[in-house]
């Protein structure tokens, strides 16, 4: 699934925090990544650039998935995520330079976890592309940030939006005599590692400080993608424009986002970053029938929208503030 990392030092994140180093929508900065809010220049002007940095990421993100998938008839998706990984563990390890050596146990225990998260749910991902297309198994894989966010509230209103989000899902499995159950279930495994990440990426924020964690982690998982990598190079008729495309794929999703997310954080709120993470399932499905020829029909598309509803309302409504603690009276 989105390829991201900073330098910031760890900050409050935002309520979708999204995989770093990862692609899909998922490829937008971790908790460890994100200010505590947006930096000066949030005026009209920042927040006009602040929306076209996001939606160069979105883009970038989504176009680097269809330029992968153009890649697995020659590498397969295990292939495709297997060079990905490396990209990305390239990338972020260079960038962040994180002192691995000076972990203590209680760092690398979410570290790894992390990094077993990032592998599971690329390949999920990138399968579930593989089967079912680029539109239909981001807008799967969305359901986990959302669940989260969801399952953290008690207001009636997000309950209505986990229903919508349901019923979502109830029609893109609907039967039919193409629909590919198999894919449908590897797009909801991503978004249970999609959610899965999220909370052990804020375990990750907190013990270890900045961006090193998550490069870790990519490290780690490109260093475990080197057997399943080696057997699908080794078994597939693997072409130097198959490579360049995963290559490429890993770049999208990881060096463009990092420095868009990055900057257009620093011009708008938090808030309203997540409600624009809704773009990405809608820019999945265009690219995927520009790029890729895998068109929707008019139900899915009102499933694809009734999902990114329930999403840009469930994070577009205010926290309530928190009741002021009681006073206790002083002994005299």
């Amino acid at each position: 699934m989105s390829l991201s990392a900073t330098g910031q030092p760890t900050a409050q994140p935002p309520r979708y925090p999204a995989p770093v180093g990862q692609s899909g929508p998922a490829a937008l900065p971790g908790p460890a990544a994100l200010p505590a809010r947006p930096a000066s220049g949030t005026g009209p002007g920042g927040r006009a650039a602040g929306i076209a940095l996001m939606t160069g990421s979105a883009a970038s993100n989504q176009f680097g998935a269809a330029t992968a998938a153009l890649a697995f008839p020659a590498l397969g998706p295990a292939g495709v995520v297997a060079v990905r990984q490396w990209v990305a563990a390239v990338v972020l390890l260079v960038a962040v330079r994180p002192k691995i050596t000076a972990f203590t146990r209680a760092q690398w225990r979410p570290v790894l976890a992390l990094a077993l998260i990032f592998g599971t749910m690329n390949l999920t991902l990138y399968c579930a592309i593989d089967r079912i297309g680029l539109g239909l198994a981001v807008t799967l894989e969305f359901l986990g940030p959302l669940s989260v966010a969801l399952l953290a509230s008690r207001r009636a209103l997000d309950l209505g939006c986990a229903a919508a989000a349901a019923a979502g899902v109830l029609v893109l499995a609907r039967p039919t005599p193409t629909t590919d159950y198999a894919g449908i279930l590897l797009g909801l495994a991503a978004a249970a590692c999609w959610a899965g990440y999220i909370k052990v990426n804020r375990v990750v924020g907190a013990r270890v400080p900045g961006t090193a964690g998550p490069a870790a982690a990519a490290g780690v998982s490109a260093l475990c993608y080197l057997p399943i990598g080696a057997w699908a190079l080794a078994s597939h008729p693997v072409t130097a424009v198959a490579l360049g495309r995963a290559g490429a794929a890993g770049l999208l999703c990881s060096a463009v986002p990092m420095v868009c997310d990055l900057q257009a954080l620093r011009r708008v709120p938090p808030r309203f970053y997540g409600v624009f993470m809704s773009v990405h399932p809608v820019f999945a499905a265009l690219i995927g029938l520009v790029i890729l020829r895998q068109s929707l029909d008019r139900p899915d598309w009102l499933a694809v929208s009734v999902i990114v509803a329930a999403n840009a309302v469930s994070v577009s409504r205010p926290e309530r503030p928190a009741r002021p603690a009681l006073l206790t009276r002083q002994r005299e």
